[in-house]
């Protein structure tokens, strides 16, 4: 996907609110500020968000100083879902159709997102989520190429929403290869934050090899590439990975709440419409 127009003032706002985040030196978010807006000027509209959120979060650990300036948020985000982990596990056990309820349990984990500046309660978008239509609706296809499936490859995005990523991963009951950010951006979950979420012990954990806030194949490694070429299923989770992975030849399922006008309009979807959408099937 494309940047649009109206992604320019939201690289801005990601670079104040991650600057923030990191020091309380004014001289330091305003150095910043000044470094993101004169590299805006010049970006390719053709790139997509995710590799100018990339050249973003580097500026903001090389200015500050700070590695990972949402690592307090992302440890309260998993606690907090883990804490919702056994009323869940319950739903889908009360549920007339397991997979369904475990595929909206990890659509409602998405809303856990500090990219996009909107407020959440991850209790309350979790109970409209479960009830919620879909705009999107591919399903029985999901059915279709999960049966077959020897191998999945599942991409993760926010750190507290991979615990509701193992829900989904519990009840499909396939072998699981879970991906994860290189290095800490925005609130995206890395091998440490999958880790305190119980992904190892549902999956196996790999890095995309990739610091940038979404998957953009040509700058992961070698390892994740053949991982995403030879898997029989990928299951693509939030907006950054629809971002990077929208136009691949390939067959990926998108899992996503759209959060943005951007990209409720690219998927021609409303916001906050929930999303279960395959590409090349």
């Amino acid at each position: 996907m494309k940047t649009y127009l109206d992604c320019l003032p939201c690289f801005m706002s990601q670079a104040l609110r991650a600057g923030r985040m990191a020091t309380k030196d004014e001289k330091k978010i305003k150095e910043l500020l000044d470094s993101v807006g004169c590299m805006i000027k010049d970006i390719p509209m053709d790139n997509t968000p995710p590799e100018t959120g990339d050249l973003i979060y580097q500026k903001v650990r090389k200015i500050t100083g700070v590695e990972d300036p949402y690592k307090k948020i992302k440890e309260s985000n998993i606690n907090e879902a883990l804490a919702l982990y056994p009323k869940l596990k319950q739903a889908i056990k009360n549920s007339s159709n397991r997979l369904l309820t475990a595929i909206r349990i990890a659509i409602a984990g998405n809303v856990i997102d500090f990219g996009v500046g909107k407020e959440f309660n991850i209790i309350e978008d979790v109970e409209k989520i479960l009830v919620q239509e879909f705009a999107i609706f591919d399903f029985k296809e999901f059915i279709y190429q999960l049966e077959k499936a020897k191998s999945i490859l599942y991409l993760g995005d926010n750190a507290g929403e991979s615990v509701f990523d193992k829900i989904l991963i519990e009840e499909m009951g396939k072998p699981v290869t879970y991906v994860v950010r290189d290095v800490p951006v925005i609130n995206d979950v890395t091998v440490e934050d999958a880790i305190r979420s119980g992904l190892d012990e549902v999956a196996e954990i790999i890095s995309s090899g990739s610091s940038a806030p979404g998957t953009i194949l040509n700058l992961c490694s070698d390892a994740f590439l053949e991982r995403f070429n030879n898997a029989d299923m990928i299951i693509s989770k939030g907006q950054g990975n629809y971002e990077g992975l929208s136009n691949v030849d390939r067959s990926v399922f998108f899992l996503l709440k759209a959060k943005c006008y951007v990209i409720a309009n690219n998927l021609n979807v409303k916001e906050n419409d929930i999303v279960l959408k395959v590409i090349n099937k």
